[in-house]
C-alpha cells in the first residue's frame, strides 16, 4: 500500500490536473484511498483568496483503516494542506463543512454523498451497540476501544439516537445529503460551529474587513463631495 503522505502529495499534483479539466483533488484522494478497507474524507476547512480574481481552496481530514494482524484494524488520521479547487467545485461543496464528502465501508461500499462523519459507523456491531436512556430512547454507544472515533471525526459528542440514524439511512438510500434532524451538521449547523471554529473566526474577520473597507470608501466619497461643493461656492464669490 502507498504511504499516506504519498497520497497527500499526489493530491497536490491534482491541482494542476483540475485546472486542465482533469480530476478534482477529492476524486483523486478517493481513488488513492480505495486500497484501504475503509476511509472517510471530511471537508475540514475552505477559503477563498484574491480581490479581483478569486482562488478557491479546500482542506480535507482523511481517516482510514489499515489491516494489521488477523482481523484487527489500525486507524490513521491526517489533514491535507490547502488544495486548490475550481470555483464550481467550491460552490458545489460550500454547504458541507465538517461533513464526510466521501467514504468507504468495510463491506466495500463507497459513497460520495455528504453525511455526518460518524454516522456510517453507527449500527455496525463491530464498533458499538444500541442502548436505552432513562426515557426509553435508543442511542448508539461506541465500544471503549473505538470511542476515539468520535474525537477523530471532530468530537460529535451528542448521542446519536436510533430515530436520527434511521432517518439518515433513508436519505442515504435516496442518495441525498443528510444534515441531521435539526440540521446541526454542515456549514450552517450548530455542531459545526463548535468543531470548526477556525473557519468561522476567519469568516468574521473577512466580514469585518469588508465592512471597514466599505466605510472607508463611503467616507472618501463624502469627503470628495464636500470638497467639490466647497470649490463651487468659492467660484461663486469671485463673480
Amino acid at each position: 500500500m502507498k504511504p499516506l503522505h504519498r497520497i497527500l502529495f499526489a493530491a497536490v499534483i491534482t491541482v494542476f490536473l483540475a485546472g486542465c479539466g482533469g480530476s478534482t483533488p477529492l476524486k483523486k484522494l478517493m481513488r488513492d484511498l480505495d486500497q484501504y478497507p475503509e476511509y472517510s474524507i471530511i471537508l475540514e476547512d475552505m477559503k477563498t483568496e484574491g480581490n479581483f480574481f478569486s482562488d478557491y481552496y479546500h482542506k480535507y481530514k482523511i481517516i482510514h483503516a489499515e489491516k494489521t494482524e488477523g482481523d484487527s484494524l489500525t486507524y490513521v488520521t491526517e489533514t491535507t494542506d490547502w488544495l486548490k479547487v475550481s470555483e464550481d467545485e467550491f460552490s458545489d461543496k460550500q454547504r458541507y463543512l465538517g461533513m464526510a464528502l466521501a467514504s468507504k465501508s468495510l463491506n466495500g461500499e463507497s459513497s460520495d454523498i455528504p453525511e455526518p462523519p460518524a454516522y456510517r459507523y453507527v449500527g455496525n456491531e463491530r464498533y458499538g451497540r444500541w442502548r436505552e436512556d432513562s426515557g426509553g430512547n435508543r442511542f448508539w454507544e461506541f465500544y471503549g476501544k473505538y470511542a476515539f472515533l468520535r474525537a477523530m471525526f471532530g468530537g460529535y459528542y451528542r448521542p446519536i439516537y436510533y430515530r436520527d440514524w434511521d432517518t439518515y439511512r433513508g436519505y442515504r438510500q435516496r442518495r441525498q445529503p443528510y444534515f441531521g434532524k435539526n440540521r446541526q451538521y454542515g456549514t450552517f449547523g450548530s455542531a459545526t460551529k463548535k468543531t470548526n471554529p477556525t473557519f468561522f473566526q476567519r469568516r468574521q474577520t473577512m466580514e469585518r474587513a469588508k465592512k471597514q473597507s466599505f466605510a472607508n470608501k463611503l467616507r472618501q466619497r463624502t469627503r470628495r463631495s464636500n470638497m467639490s461643493r466647497s470649490r463651487g461656492r468659492s467660484r461663486g464669490f469671485g463673480k
